[in-house]
């Protein structure tokens, strides 16, 4: 069983940056990914940004250029720093973890991010 809890999530004005954080603790075995997805209200849940173990990574359109997803080996923990950050932004931001080696997958608590003046 794996265990992810995200951090960082808040309130920032249009324009502004935050940076998200998730730590994985349990039994985590190698090949895998890393992600964020997030769920605005009334929408569905929609993938931000995931990183494989190796570094590669790929971006929804909406975010690519402000959005950098990032992850330390060594911690187990995976990084999203969001910048120029607007209002459609605005979600739940939950981390996850795809162990390929298993077949499961695991889901953070979630963390939210509000973009307002």
């Amino acid at each position: 069983q794996v265990q992810l809890v995200e951090s960082g999530g808040g309130l920032v004005q249009p324009g502004g940056s935050l940076r998200l954080s998730c730590a994985a603790s349990g039994s985590m075995l190698s090949d895998n990914a890393m992600g964020w997805y997030r769920q605005a209200p009334g929408k569905q849940r929609e993938l931000v940004a995931v990183i494989a173990e190796g570094g590669s990574t790929k971006y929804a359109d909406s975010v690519k250029g402000r959005f950098t997803i990032s992850r330390d080996n060594r911690e187990n923990t995976c990084y999203l720093q969001m910048n120029s950050l607007k209002p459609e932004d605005t979600a739940v931001y939950y981390c996850y973890r795809a162990d390929y080696s298993s077949g499961r997958g695991y889901w953070g608590q979630g963390t939210q991010v509000t973009v307002s003046s």
